[in-house]
């Protein structure tokens, strides 16, 4: 599998629709599953940080006042990522405010996303919640640094597509599972999903 980088973003709102800007992105590029190399920044997204964020996030007013601006942090962003497809823990989210950036500046915004909160609802049906905090302690991965935190939910999210690739290998046979598979098994109905890993390994093997 070739490179992958999985992004988090925090963010002072839900959505660039209704005027939300990011406030910190971290990016982590992975290779068969490991960790390779990694961005951070806080970015000053040039609008206040509610209360409420502030709570989530630690993340405040005056850390972003002293941080680079968003157009600049956004720029080095793509230059890192370059033309490696993206992973994100509820991808919606992420890529939304990853193509309402990009695309201020005119950069390329048309990167595949692969949504490890959809995948792990086919892999692991079961879980109690598939919230990226209780999926880390229900499979018994490592947990690093502050939840809501870009670089700490980016390199969460690594673990835990980290084991997702181990389980289709290990379990499904699929041994050189790639991006574009994870991105068709997320567009599976659950009930779909045990045919459709038994025809992808049977194709595989041919």
């Amino acid at each position: 599998m070739p490179t992958i980088a999985i992004i988090d973003f925090e963010t002072t709102g839900m959505s660039p629709d209704v005027g939300a800007r990011p406030t910190e992105v971290a990016i982590v590029l992975t290779e068969q599953g490991r960790v390779v190399d990694r961005y951070q920044s806080l970015m000053n997204p040039g609008v206040h940080i509610p209360p409420f964020i502030t709570g989530l996030t630690g993340i405040t007013n005056a850390m972003v006042g002293a941080a680079p601006p968003v157009a600049q942090v956004m720029a080095e962003a793509a230059r890192f990522v370059g033309d490696a497809p993206m992973v994100a823990h509820n991808a919606s989210f992420d890529r939304k405010f990853w193509q309402a950036e990009l695309g201020q500046l005119g950069l390329r915004t048309d990167h595949p996303f692969a949504c490890t909160v959809l995948l792990s609802r086919r892999l692991y049906p079961h879980a109690p919640s598939h919230k990226l905090g209780a999926l880390v302690q229900h499979l018994d991965l490592p947990a690093s640094g502050r939840a809501h935190r870009a670089l700490a939910d980016a390199e969460m999210t690594a673990e835990l597509l980290r084991h997702m690739l181990g389980v289709l290998r290990r379990d499904h046979s699929l041994h050189q599972p790639s991006h574009a598979l994870l991105m068709q098994l997320q567009r599976c109905t659950k009930a779909q999903v045990p045919q459709w890993l038994a025809q992808a390994a049977t194709e595989l093997h041919r």
